[in-house]
């Protein structure tokens, strides 16, 4: 009964801030201009489809570059000093700490013509354009997004049972056999947590886009942002759309981690 209490504060909290503004959008996505019930906005929306999909793609990107980088980096910490440990997670976050907009900023002042990055590339006699094109937007999703894959697979793989590494040892396993059998399947849970945690915003993210992509790199928060100033309506229908597709994606990682778990 205490506990039910306790969970009352979160439960008011979820409906509030989560539940009323999505039946909201859910109203006025379909709801024409003038209030009445019409099917207009995905319409519209239907326009926006490739924008969509690309936006996917660079998500889908981002995060498989994520899990390349964040999965030996998190494997390496397990196998560090605690102090070690300690000092790298800090240096993960700490530009977490600084406001978002300013870290895509620094990106575009280091990608920028005549920007630290070219001008070092030049002494070198390499020449070409570092922003305004979709690799500048993955650089940056993938330097806003890296740590939520880090932390996770690092905090499953520190919990990993030593002694089940030392059996597969004295069974005669050797180091890949080890990883493939033991260390790998165990962290499985950590790698379906980090790929949602950064697919699921690199989906929906603004800004990264519009200031270090070009005209054919817009991406679909991009699209709701500024449709919704003068169209809720359509915005409605697009971010609900999204939320959708969202929505399937947390379910397929759920039933697969439920799969490997069941294994």
């Amino acid at each position: 009964m205490k506990s039910k209490k306790l969970s009352i504060p979160y439960i008011a909290w979820m409906v509030v801030f989560t539940m009323i503004p999505i039946v909201m959008i859910g109203l006025t996505a379909f709801r024409d201009k003038a209030g009445g019930f019409s099917l207009e906005p995905f319409t519209k929306a239907w326009d926006y489809r490739f924008v969509f999909l690309k936006s996917l793609w660079i998500a889908l990107l981002s995060t498989v570059i994520c899990l390349i980088l964040a999965y030996p980096l998190a494997y390496l910490l397990t196998k560090m000093k605690k102090s070690t440990q300690k000092t790298v997670q800090l240096l993960i976050m700490v530009p977490m700490w600084m406001n978002f907009l300013l870290r895509i900023y620094a990106w575009k002042i280091l990608l920028q013509k005549n920007g630290p990055l070219d001008m070092a590339l030049s002494l070198l006699g390499i020449h070409g354009s570092y922003i305004g094109n979709t690799a500048a937007v993955v650089v940056g999703m993938v330097y806003e997004y890296l740590p939520f894959m880090v932390l996770p697979i690092f905090t499953v793989m520190s919990k990993i049972d030593g002694g089940l590494i030392e059996a597969a040892q004295d069974l005669g396993s050797n180091n890949l056999a080890v990883f493939k059998k033991v260390i790998f399947p165990l962290s499985i849970p950590g790698v379906i947590s980090g790929i949602t945690m950064v697919f699921v915003p690199s989906a929906s993210t603004f800004l990264v886009a519009e200031h270090l992509g070009g005209k054919d790199d817009v991406m679909i928060g991009d699209v709701i942002d500024k449709i919704f100033l003068n169209d809720q309506n359509t915005g409605s229908a697009i971010s609900l759309i999204l939320m959708v597709f969202i929505l399937i994606f947390l379910i397929l990682m759920n039933l697969f981690g439920d799969e490997e778990a069941l294994a």
